[in-house]
């Protein structure tokens, strides 16, 4: 039925460190359909990582010349690295009636929310900043200086919660795996987008 509606974007936001990632990929494996929308960075490649699978790895004069072509919906600086997302991206899975799910910082969730309305907006929260802090502790991959600067912009991201569609608190991953997948499921009911599939199907006008 995907093909008979516009594809929905899936904005993704979370603290570092809140289980966002992990909780995503649970998703790809529940929805086979759900694409993940891939990101243009400069942050340099972790280990693990494929260039065109976990981002797009660009150099920064090559982003800053997609910011001044207006290639992106979204651009934003994140702990000293640029992101973005290919307005291109995003108009292709519209149009072919593809799902895609989009990780994404507060600052880049808030440009696309002025400009996509009908996104869904998810915000996933840690149980409290005790946990957030042992959870990027136990990565042992940050410095202490990193971890008490994303420690502290954990707080204005959280502070920016109350505006997005749905927060899914990841207090336990199994049962906050389903409230996830209940937001894409009741999303892609939503009549608003059904129009197309009703009028194909039962010629409602």
């Amino acid at each position: 039925m995907s093909n008979l509606r516009p594809g929905i974007l899936f904005v993704v936001s979370a603290p570092s460190g809140a289980g966002k990632t992990t909780l995503c990929r649970a998703m790809f494996d529940k929805f086979s359909d759900l694409r993940h929308s891939i990101s243009f960075t400069t942050r340099p490649i972790r280990s693990g990582e494929q260039d065109g699978v976990d981002y797009h790895f660009i150099d920064q004069k090559c982003f800053d010349g997609m910011v001044v072509s207006g290639d992106f919906v979204e651009w934003a600086e994140v702990h000293g690295n640029s992101y973005g997302t290919a307005l291109a991206t995003l108009k292709h899975a519209a149009a072919s009636g593809s799902d895609l799910l989009l990780e994404i910082d507060c600052q880049g969730a808030r440009q696309i929310r002025n400009s996509i309305k009908e996104a869904g907006f998810i915000f996933v929260l840690p149980p409290d900043f005790l946990e957030l802090e042992r959870r990027l502790r136990g990565r042992e991959t940050d410095s202490d200086e990193i971890i008490s600067r994303r420690m502290l912009n954990a707080k204005d991201e959280i502070s920016q919660a109350h505006w997005y569609d749905y927060i899914v608190l990841n207090d336990n991953l199994d049962q906050a795996g389903q409230r996830f997948s209940s937001i894409i499921e009741a999303e892609r009911c939503r009549t608003g987008l059904l129009t197309d599939f009703l009028k194909q199907q039962f010629s409602i006008n």
